[in-house]
């Protein structure tokens, strides 16, 4: 089944994105030299930041469509499903075999292809933080926030969370939508995900979320 997610920038591959995106950097979301040397915003824009997540988190439901953007020039596309609190699924269109569903408590990372799948516990993932009911941006998470007259701009990085990674989000200024999110990896690589025609408030079948355990017990490398 397709999902409608929007994303405009992404990791690479939708998780090799899969580790990346999920362990080390959807997580979402740039490539910053002082990763690992805590900044802390200014309190007007830490507020700003800690508004907009407020505002992101409000929203219970969401789908959508999603062009993702590799490090090397790569594109790929879907749609998707979030429902707070923890549950998400990415559909990539064909030929990519790949899918991605979060259940609230587990994420797993599945190959249609190959037939294999990579599970990991929500808790330990970026995805916690943002599928989260209540999203607390007031601590040294936040790296930098530029307020710009068509974008909002938010740097996330903290090595609990995202490792070696950072995600940078962005957000429309007038509506605080999401628009897109970038996942820099380790080595300075970006991932980018923009997502589109995006419809919030939707009504969610739980189906929409459910991991098939049996395939993943089974299958997984």
């Amino acid at each position: 089944m397709t999902d409608t997610a929007t994303g405009r920038r992404g990791q690479k591959h939708a998780f090799s994105l899969p580790r990346r995106w999920l362990v080390g950097g959807l997580a979402a979301f740039a490539a910053l030299a002082f990763i690992g040397l805590p900044i802390e915003p200014a309190r007007a824009q830490a507020g700003v930041a800690q508004k907009i997540a407020d505002h992101f988190a409000s929203v219970k439901t969401m789908s959508g469509e999603f062009v993702q953007f590799g490090p090397r020039g790569e594109q790929t596309g879907g749609k998707f499903y979030i429902s707070r609190p923890g549950k998400i699924r990415f559909n990539y269109e064909a030929p990519s075999p790949m899918r991605v569903i979060a259940d609230g408590k587990s994420v797993v990372i599945g190959n249609q292809k190959m037939k294999t799948w990579d599970i990991y516990p929500l808790s330990k993932t970026p995805l916690k933080l943002l599928l989260s009911d209540n999203i607390d941006l007031t601590g040294k998470m936040v790296r930098d926030v530029k307020e710009e007259a068509d974008l909002i701009t938010i740097v996330l990085g903290d090595r609990s969370v995202f490792g070696d990674a950072t995600i940078t989000l962005m957000f429309d200024p007038k509506t605080y939508d999401l628009r897109q999110w970038t996942i820099t990896d380790a080595q300075k690589k970006d991932t980018s995900v923009m997502i589109f025609n995006v419809k919030n408030g939707v009504p969610m079948d739980d189906k929409v979320f459910q991991i098939p355990y049996d395939d993943v017990r089974n299958k997984s490398k």
